[in-house]
């Protein structure tokens, strides 16, 4: 079961769609209610419409509302949310399971030192997963970064 927040244009949830095995399912959580039924048009267009459930909405208040256990999860949303979604998916990953988190080093910003709302709250995001014993994690720095975490 995989988990996506932070849809968009759907795009990442049929790529991750196609990656399904063929008794997995996907979650994918936007917040936006205007583009939801491009997302759901696009998926039924591509035949993976019953591999993916489309919820709209606060992605903190639909993912406790999510039955199971991820192996993959995908963090594409409000970045100043990402340490409360960590906090609510961190037991729910299982053992071997990854959680990617985008953006992490907000165009170069996390690394050079800058003192914006946003970087502070991604620099701080990085160094609670850091910390976290549950998991291995790793930083690659393509475009914006893309961090790894994987539940031991």
């Amino acid at each position: 079961q995989i988990l996506e927040v932070g849809t968009f244009t759907g795009y990442g949830a049929h790529c991750l769609a196609e990656g399904l095995l063929p008794t997995g399912h996907l979650h994918t959580i936007e917040g936006n209610p205007e583009i939801v039924y491009l997302i759901k048009k696009h998926l039924t267009a591509a035949t993976l419409d019953e591999k993916v459930t489309v919820h709209q909405g606060d992605a903190k208040l639909i993912i406790p509302t999510i039955s199971g256990n991820f192996d993959l999860v995908f963090l594409d949303a409000n970045k100043r949310e990402y340490d409360q979604y960590f906090d609510a998916l961190a037991d729910r990953i299982n053992p071997g399971g990854i959680i990617l988190a985008d953006n992490v080093l907000w165009s170069g910003k996390v690394v050079s030192g800058a003192t914006d709302k946003d970087t502070q709250t991604l620099h701080a995001f990085n160094k609670k997963v850091l910390a976290d014993e549950r998991f291995t994690n790793l930083i690659l720095p393509l475009r914006d970064g893309l961090m790894m975490a994987q539940r031991q």
